[in-house]
């Protein structure tokens, strides 16, 4: 059977992705495919916990190696549990952040560069990589107005705190957007950087476009 399709969303949080996600899902859904979706941190029972953990404010004084090192151990546990399985069996696999999204915020916003990240990459994750990355990338006011207004809302209806890292200035956000950048322009082939002041359609249908593409190939090389 031919290996499946692995695709990630990445961006700042209140980018946009989930509802992306959710309307790339069904846009899949529509021709007659089945994809699997999941998320980072999360996504399984293990990364749920791991997620609880990392997102929570009251998780003060954690080393950025340290969260560097649950975000690998959340990721381990999700390729093994669902990616690679799903991989195995063919399918589309829609993941919401994987390892652009460790080097953005632990490499760029917590310094600890790039290296460590993708040395922990190829010992965690070996040489799985995304086929397709799509980065969303609204003004960085706006990313984390959107965030911080949806997790006060999250918390105020379930109890569950996940400001941790809305809680961080403006220059960690800089340093992450900026890392962002650099990957997108390192693996241009991978990463498509959805750019411009786009209302949800417009990017919608970049997205699909570009999935699309990719499809076209896939079905080709079969």
């Amino acid at each position: 059977m031919p290996r499946g399709l692995f695709i990630t969303l990445e961006g700042l949080d209140g980018s946009g992705k989930t509802t992306q996600i959710k309307r790339l899902a069904a846009w899949i859904q529509r021709r007659n495919l089945q994809p699997t979706v999941t998320r980072q941190p999360g996504g399984t029972a293990t990364g749920d916990r791991i997620r609880e953990l990392l997102l929570d404010s009251r998780s003060t004084g954690l080393a950025p190696l340290a969260e560097m090192a649950l975000m690998f151990a959340d990721r381990a546990q999700c390729i093994a549990e669902i990616i690679e399985p799903a991989l195995a069996e063919g399918k589309i696999v829609l993941c919401d952040r994987f390892t652009d999204s460790t080097e953005a915020y632990q490499g760029g916003g917590r310094e600890l560069g790039s290296e460590a990240v993708l040395e922990m990459h190829r010992l965690v994750c070996g040489r799985l990589q995304p086929d397709l990355t799509l980065l969303l990338p609204p003004s960085l006011e706006a990313s984390l107005e959107r965030a911080r207004r949806r997790n006060e809302r999250v918390t105020a209806q379930t109890g569950q705190d996940e400001n941790r890292f809305e809680a961080e200035k403006e220059a960690f956000y800089r340093r992450v957007w900026q890392k962002y950048r650099e990957i997108a322009a390192r693996e241009p082939e991978r990463v498509i950087l959805i750019e411009g002041n786009l209302g949800i359609d417009e990017v919608h249908e970049q997205i699909v476009e570009a999935v699309a593409e990719r499809l076209l190939a896939l079905a080709e090389n079969k």
